[in-house]
């Protein structure tokens, strides 16, 4: 079993991309799942699937974690500050249904991990197939919403200094202890 490589990510200095970096990342790791359930019930968890679990689990827990706060924590507040009157009912149900999302992603995750551990421990060969495809599945319609909907609208709303400043709490973010 094999992972792609990746193309290099756009630096911090580009919020926006990164972001959107972020979610072809996502889809990578998405396409890795779906590659281990199909490989665990003829492979078992050797040394390759149980390598492939601990990167699903080592990203999730950590660039997908930092992904949302950086939407939760830094991008809205941004957002809700240069929206004007009339555009603020649009953005609060946006912003209202990627926080529903991602907590649900989130539960979905944590119930997912647990499978992965067994997995990353070479103690399991049990992955849920339709777990996985639901996991899946939320994600790559919640990246749709935000690619298409999400991050063009913030590119209209953001002057260069609020990006300035999303870029400093990103970097600030990935610098803190976990």
């Amino acid at each position: 079993m094999t992972e792609s490589l990746l193309p290099l990510a756009p630096g911090l200095d580009q919020p926006l991309e990164v972001l959107t970096a972020c979610h072809g990342r996502m889809m990578s790791q998405l396409q890795t799942l779906d590659r281990l359930v199909r490989w665990l019930p003829e492979h078992g968890a050797d040394a390759d699937a149980c390598r492939a679990a601990a990167n699903v689990i080592r990203y999730f827990d950590t660039a997908a974690v930092n992904h949302h706060q950086d939407e939760e924590d830094s991008l809205f507040p941004l957002l809700f500050e240069r929206v004007s009157t009339a555009g603020r009912p649009r953005l609060r149900k946006l912003v209202e249904w990627i926080q529903r999302d991602h907590a649900e992603m989130t539960a979905a995750w944590l119930r997912l991990r647990a499978q992965l551990e067994g997995v990353a421990a070479g103690t399991s060969a049990e992955l849920d197939a339709d777990e996985v495809a639901n996991f899946a599945s939320r994600y790559h319609s919640h990246i749709d919403r935000e690619d298409n909907e999400l991050f063009p609208y913030a590119a209209q709303l953001l002057t260069p200094a609020d990006l300035a400043g999303l870029s400093e709490q990103m970097v600030a973010r990935r610098r803190l202890p976990r």
